[in-house]
């Protein structure tokens, strides 16, 4: 098992040789550490989930959306940022990041 780094975030990787030599076994064992990301070829192929985090996501998927729910509610019902940033922190931040 190796864990790989992307946007800040480790993910719990298995690649396909391992999973052909130690087979559901590796599996069981990454599942430990979260959702697994399969790669063949080192390219990404599939991520395997535990059983209850697949349930979870169901019966999230199943729930009616409300109507009137809106992005602007959504975003407004998010909890705050430990660190505020100000209208002018964001603006040079995006900045940085566009090019055209």
């Amino acid at each position: 098992m190796l864990s790989l780094s992307m946007a800040d975030q480790p993910l719990n990787v298995l690649r396909s040789a391992e999973l052909k030599r130690r087979g559901i076994a590796a599996v069981e064992e990454a599942l430990r550490f979260g959702p697994v990301h399969l790669l063949v070829r080192n390219s990404p192929a599939a991520v395997v989930l535990s059983a209850a985090e697949y349930n979870r996501l169901r019966r999230q998927a199943d729930q009616p959306v409300t109507a009137g729910s809106s992005c602007l509610e959504w975003l407004l019902e998010l909890p705050p940022a430990a660190v505020g940033r100000s209208k002018e922190a964001i603006d040079a931040e995006l900045r940085q990041v566009r090019d055209w």
